[in-house]
């Protein structure tokens, strides 16, 4: 009787283990998984105050008559590109980041030649609104990059806890799979090219 209690607690014992160890591999990566769909939105929201930024931008260049037209056409039409490229918080993958990441580069370079541009209009350069709205989206282009920073982080914690023993036997059984992350532009790992 005693070899027999002996037996059933050692079974208990290894199956209260193995419970715990499940449950709570379980529960860390669904706390992961919330973290980085918490740091996508804040992805998110920096590109977001960027967009919002644009109209008010274009605005204020559109009302030099001079100004290059085709120039506020490419920021308009990147801006309407990069807003219309969703992702859901669900489906992080490296595909639909580089997708995203895609459009909102394309926006990115508009607006540098917007930027650019906006030298040969020294009225402009001096017109405090302007000057307000350049300053208000390079704060916001620090913000992206910080963001993009934080997210690439919690993804690489998250998939770390995915893919290590015995946790990636858990996330394949319910169905926690790898995120993508934020990758740099090809060509950005150099200096860039100055011509004159």
């Amino acid at each position: 009787m005693k070899k027999k209690l002996i037996i059933a607690a050692a079974v208990a014992i290894v199956l209260f283990v193995i419970y715990q160890l499940f449950v709570g591999s379980y529960n860390k990566m669904v706390e992961m998984d919330e973290n980085v769909k918490e740091k996508w939105a804040q992805v998110e929201n920096a590109y977001q105050r960027r967009n919002d930024l644009i109209p008010n931008l274009v605005n204020t260049v559109k009302g030099y008559a001079d100004f290059e037209k085709s120039t506020l056409t490419d920021v308009v039409k990147a801006r309407a590109s990069a807003t219309g490229v969703k992702i859901e918080a669900n489906d992080l993958s490296a595909e639909n980041i580089a997708k995203f990441q895609q459009a909102q580069d394309g926006l990115s370079t508009a607006l540098s030649r917007l930027l650019v541009s906006v030298e040969r209009y020294p009225d402009l350069k001096a017109n405090e609104n302007f000057r307000d709205l350049q300053t208000q989206l390079e704060g916001t282009e620090n913000r992206i990059g910080i963001q993009r920073k934080n997210f690439n982080e919690a993804v690489k914690d998250y998939n770390l806890m995915v893919r290590t023993f015995p946790n990636n036997l858990f996330a394949g059984l319910f169905g926690f799979s790898q995120k993508g992350y934020f990758r740099s532009v090809v060509g950005a790992e150099g200096p860039p090219d100055v011509k004159f």
